[in-house]
């Protein structure tokens, strides 16, 4: 009896924590603005998720709840009510912040890597997959060139194998 109940204390015990795990993990950061148009909102959208986290790295300002991130959608939504252009809102943030911000840094001497190492890595894989075909083609023919003997040798086996130990 005492260790029925003992289980179903546990097991109450680790539902109530899983529980409680989730419920931390369901909360979400939303930031309410007024805008005055429709394409304020829209672009405050946007550039929300083109701008990373500079704590997060791996988040957009739209998606991170970080005090920072917190800050720089605070600043965004001034740049916007102060009527700045995307470029201008950008070039602030990379002035503040670094080229890191921007998810799609432009192509410069300094992210020639980032940008190049995909195109880099899709070649090296075409030429390998040309290789290997080739190589298997090559093998293929010269494995049917080799599977036919000549007349002794047919002889040689078949007396070979008509012998009987």
């Amino acid at each position: 009896m005492l260790a029925r109940l003992l289980t179903l204390g546990s097991c109450v015990l680790i539902l109530f924590s899983l529980s409680g795990l989730l419920a931390t993990s369901v909360s979400a950061v939303v930031d309410i603005y007024t805008f005055d148009t429709d394409s304020q909102r829209e672009r405050y959208v946007q550039l929300s998720e083109e701008l990373r986290c500079p704590k997060c790295q791996n988040q957009n300002l739209a998606g991170s709840d970080s005090q920072i991130a917190g800050d720089l959608r605070r600043e965004l939504r001034r740049l916007l009510g102060e009527g700045k252009t995307d470029r201008e809102i950008k070039r602030f943030m990379v002035d503040r912040y670094g080229e890191f911000v921007l998810y799609n840094p432009p192509l410069q001497k300094s992210t020639f890597v980032l940008w190049g190492l995909p195109f880099l890595l899709f070649l090296t894989g075409v030429i390998a997959v040309f290789a290997l075909v080739k190589r298997r083609k090559a093998s293929k023919e010269g494995a049917s060139s080799g599977d036919s003997l000549s007349a002794e040798e047919q002889q040689v086996l078949d007396s070979l194998l008509d012998k009987k130990p």
